[in-house]
């Protein structure tokens, strides 16, 4: 076997993802206004709570809004290529429909991006990640209303008219399809009887496939030769048997994610979901001139989350075999080991999906969130032996490199929480990611103080070497 084909290409993005909401704290500081994110105490699968009255994490999460430059010193010490981070848009817009962007904001992100820039790190840029104004929730009722269509443009341009000689990649919507699951975090969108309504969750989606397709529209025009991507929740479905009826729940299952990237990339709505709206009786209002503006603006490469792999069956009795995963829970596969959340840990699954994706769309993958949560243990001489991670974390790249032999284009890999931070999905900082440790814990206790995993040089050699060494 040519082993040269299984290596990873030249200016290969190593690096590390995050959220605004899930790291920068500073929730009231410098004109911020109040986002989504501040009303979640309990993290994005719980109902907001309006009241703050209750401790929420993410108020001050672990304060990188001030502690930056000493974080980034970090991630340039472990070699970092690129680095992920999104914009919060209560920072630029607190109420979200402002016509002036916060000056106070947007110096924030120059001198962040400058600091990045300085450590030759490339920025990675996402528009929106699991926070939006409150204002456009309680004013505008989120994104079924087409309105925010134009205020989310207006943020696009304004972020690619400030950092358009300083940032080359961006993405759209973090984990778009998120909408299924976490419609308030993903779209503003509420109900009064607490069950999702499709009707309204489609139609939300309908407006941010438009606000992604208007800003690879104007990022291309204002900033040429920039690279503006989708991103989503991939979460590859296998059937429980080779039952034909499980093999198409599998399949049914899928298309719920890749809908997403379907629109996003091919720039137009799929047959079978088409059919599936008349099913369900459900009815996308357009506009004219819709599907001319999706299908002329698509994106340039498809970002995703990989975590775990799911399964299917038709069967009732597995009905009750229930693991937890990333946004939704699944049949827990018995051939699969479970982190401490039970999120079932499947390397393979990730070279599945990186050849699902490029298959089906024939466009460069970013891996731009893949990582495991587990509560790290500081030693009596003030180590932490992240053993766990690293295995975790060799086995996925060791399979991404395979998908690269497989002929798959991959850009890059930013693991997700490269130091520790607010959870999404629970809220604490319990459950920790990174290969930095902070001092910190979920009732909010601490130092603060950063402190280097075992994890945090292996990475380090993993980058300086190009993944050939592991």
């Amino acid at each position: 076997m040519n082993t040269n084909t299984r290596k990873f290409p030249e200016g290969f993005l190593w690096g590390g993802a995050v959220a605004a909401n899930q790291l920068e704290g500073a929730y009231q500081e410098d004109g911020k206004g109040l986002s989504t994110a501040d009303v979640s105490p309990n993290g994005i699968m719980s109902p907001p709570d309006y009241s703050m009255e209750n401790f929420n994490l993410y108020h001050d999460a672990i304060d990188f809004y001030h502690k930056y430059k000493e974080d980034i010193e970090l991630f340039a010490e472990m070699g970092f290529k690129a680095f992920r981070f999104s914009i919060s848009w209560t920072r630029l817009f607190p109420n979200g429909d402002e016509v002036e962007p916060n000056e106070k904001g947007l110096q924030f992100y120059d001198n962040m991006i400058d600091e990045l820039l300085k450590h030759n790190i490339e920025p990675v840029l996402t528009i929106s990640h699991y926070e939006m104004p409150l204002g456009l929730v309680k004013n505008y009722g989120g994104w079924k209303n087409r309105k925010l269509v134009e205020f989310y443009e207006g943020l696009a341009k304004t972020i690619f008219t400030r950092f358009k000689d300083k940032v080359k990649y961006y993405m759209t919507f973090n984990e778009i399809n998120v909408l299924l699951h976490a419609p308030f975090t993903g779209g503003g969108l509420e109900f009064e009887d607490g069950q999702k309504n499709e009707q309204d969750i489609y139609q939300a989606a309908h407006h941010q496939f438009l606000a992604s397709a208007l800003a690879v529209k104007a990022g291309h025009e204002i900033i040429p030769g920039s690279q503006i991507g989708c991103m989503i929740a991939s979460m590859i479905t296998y059937p429980y048997t080779s039952k034909p009826e499980d093999m198409f729940a599998a399949l049914t299952q899928d298309r719920k994610t890749l809908f997403f990237s379907d629109v996003q990339s091919r720039g137009k709505y799929p047959t079978y979901m088409l059919n599936y709206f008349k099913d369900k009786d459900i009815h996308i209002e357009m506009a004219d001139g819709d599907l001319e503006l999706l299908q002329k603006h698509t994106v340039d490469y498809i970002g995703f989350s990989y975590y775990m792999s799911f399964v299917a069956s038709t069967a009732p009795e597995h009905q009750d075999e229930k693991t937890a995963g990333n946004l939704l829970a699944g049949v827990k596969n018995p051939y699969l080991k479970a982190s401490e959340w039970g999120w079932q840990i499947d390397p393979v699954g990730l070279r599945t999906v990186c050849n699902q994706l490029y298959d089906r769309y024939q466009k460069p993958l970013f891996i731009v969130e893949n990582g495991l949560g587990a509560v790290d243990k500081v030693e009596e001489d003030g180590s932490i032996q992240d053993d766990y991670r690293i295995e975790y974390l060799d086995a996925h790249i060791r399979e991404m490199k395979n998908a690269i032999g497989d002929g798959v284009e991959i850009m890059g890999y930013t693991s997700w929480g490269p130091i520790d931070l607010v959870s999404a999905s629970t809220a604490e900082l319990r459950k920790r990611y990174g290969f930095i440790y902070v001092d910190r814990d979920s009732e909010g206790k601490g130092t603060n103080k950063r402190y280097k995993k075992k994890s945090f040089d292996w990475y380090k050699n993993v980058i300086s070497t190009n993944g050939e060494d592991f």
